[in-house]
């Protein structure tokens, strides 16, 4: 039984989440939820516009009395990560998303919930409904394909926006504002491939499963396992036990900005063989299991027999090179902040491997606060690749936001919070790409603060909000927003 947000406060913000929920939006499939948007604006009878893009701003005047104060961008994006359990039958262009309440905390159902930033959009439209607030004029900006590249911020337009300050609703610790954030760029690897007709025998499947992955730069540093690096491993340890097998195809990861979860190859062996290959997957995920014991209590190995024909395999140089790129390409934190503690500098995600028939396709995601050791990192994986002679395409990257503990806007903010809470909010910088970096860059000048309610596990099946934490959130937001008015 689907979940009703009748009786949760705040309950105009979760009438919104709730619509959100029934309509599909992931990056890049974001123009129907965008449509919901210029609906309800017209209902209000706001004025509105779209971009070639799809950028929708949604504009209300001052409350009366405060037609002429500075004006205030509410920001959040459209799009969310659609990544879903391997047994949970959902799709994601056309299903809603199913949510429950487990205590304190709203997640789906084996699906990502899409509360990132779903939650921070319908405050925006909350607001904007109340007429009982108190607040400046009011810029709504609902960006789309943030997930993937932010898009959306990159392709904004000088004059789109009017206002001086902007409130960023897509940070996840309620408690914490957000002054500053990594920058980030991709590296395509493309690894030419080789292939010869497949042995007889029977096509296996080897499978990593169950580990947690998560956001790419929140999560980086808490040492989850990469299952395409950790695979990689298990093949290597494999050959270098002088086993010969032949590799049809490596397959793992999704999503540049999340830390894969699943991955499997497909491979062939003389059939007397079987019971050996098997142990020595077994015993290498053994050692796996017990390196990740605090962190992978979910991981799990399979190895099966599949249905999958196989004409042709890797030819043993190609095998051996992409297995090789794999096991050697960085993942994981390369730096901490020399200033900031607990803060990463730079890191970089394996994040995704796809085998064509004539290629390898392979996708890292690096981040970095510092310029220099972004692109010292991602001329790292390219040195790497030479040694396979793959090519390699690095695209164009995302600037960082550098803190500005000087802003007026930040001050107002923690005098705001202190008074509403009785309590200090912890000021801080966050090692993911927030589209605040490529805003500021537009639009100097611009005082910016990101902040917004408790979520867990964004990007991952295990996705979850806290109720308690949105209404706190929702508390602040009106708070803030009458005393910038």
């Amino acid at each position: 039984m689907a979940l009703t947000f009748d009786t949760i406060e705040p309950n105009n913000l979760w009438k919104h989440f709730a619509e959100f929920l029934k309509i599909p939006h992931c990056s890049g499939n974001e123009k129907t939820l965008g449509d919901y948007i210029i609906a309800f604006a017209e209902s209000q009878g706001l004025e509105w516009k779209r971009d070639d893009v799809g950028n929708v701003v949604i504009s209300k005047p001052g409350s009366p009395g405060h037609e002429n104060a500075v004006g205030v961008i509410l920001q959040g994006h459209l799009d969310m990560v659609c990544e879903k359990n391997s047994d949970v039958a959902h799709d994601f262009s056309k299903d809603p998303i199913n949510a429950k309440m487990e205590g304190e905390w709203i997640q789906a159902e084996g699906t990502t919930l899409g509360a990132d930033n779903g939650v921070g959009a319908c405050a925006a439209l909350a607001i904007v409904e109340d007429d009982t607030l108190v607040h400046p004029p009011i810029e709504c900006l609902f960006t789309v394909d943030e997930e993937t590249g932010l898009t959306g911020a990159t392709k904004i337009q000088p004059g789109f926006l009017k206002g001086k300050k902007l409130l960023n609703l897509d940070s996840e610790d309620e408690g914490e504002f957000t002054i500053g954030c990594a920058g980030g760029a991709d590296t395509q690897i493309f690894l030419p491939l080789q292939r010869e007709d497949a042995e007889s025998g029977g096509v296996y499947r080897i499978k990593l499963s169950g580990f947690r992955g998560g956001h790419s730069g929140i999560d980086i540093n808490q040492g989850r396992g990469n299952a395409i690096k950790l695979l990689a491993r298990i093949l290597w340890q494999v050959s270098s036990a002088g086993l010969p097998f032949n590799l049809i195809s490596i397959e793992g990861g999704n999503l540049r900005n999340a830390i894969p979860r699943e991955a499997w190859a497909l491979v062939t062996f003389d059939s007397s063989e079987k019971d050996r290959f098997s142990d020595l997957c077994q015993k290498a995920f053994k050692k796996i299991k017990e390196e990740y014991a605090a962190v992978e209590k979910e991981a799990a190995f399979s190895f099966e027999k599949s249905d999958e024909p196989a004409t042709t395999a890797l030819a043993q140089d190609a095998k051996n090179k992409l297995i090789n790129l794999l096991f050697t390409l960085p993942h994981g934190v390369v730096a901490m902040h020399p200033e900031m503690e607990r803060l990463v500098e730079t890191s970089t995600n394996l994040a995704v491997i796809h085998t064509h028939e004539d290629k390898a396709e392979i996708i890292c995601s690096t981040r970095s606060s510092t310029a220099s050791a972004l692109q010292a990192t991602r001329d790292n994986i390219a040195a790497i690749c030479s040694f396979v002679n793959a090519d390699v395409v690095k695209e164009e990257g995302y600037p960082g936001w550098t803190p500005n503990l000087q802003s007026p806007l930040l001050q107002a903010m923690k005098d705001i919070y202190k008074k509403t809470f009785n309590t200090d909010v912890h000021v801080a910088a966050v090692h993911a790409g927030l589209e605040c970096g490529i805003i500021g860059e537009k639009f100097p000048g611009m005082d910016m603060i990101s902040f917004g309610p408790t979520i867990e596990h964004p990007h991952s099946p295990d996705e979850r909000v806290h109720v308690g934490s949105v209404e706190k959130f929702w508390t602040f937001l009106t708070n803030v927003l009458a005393e910038l008015a």
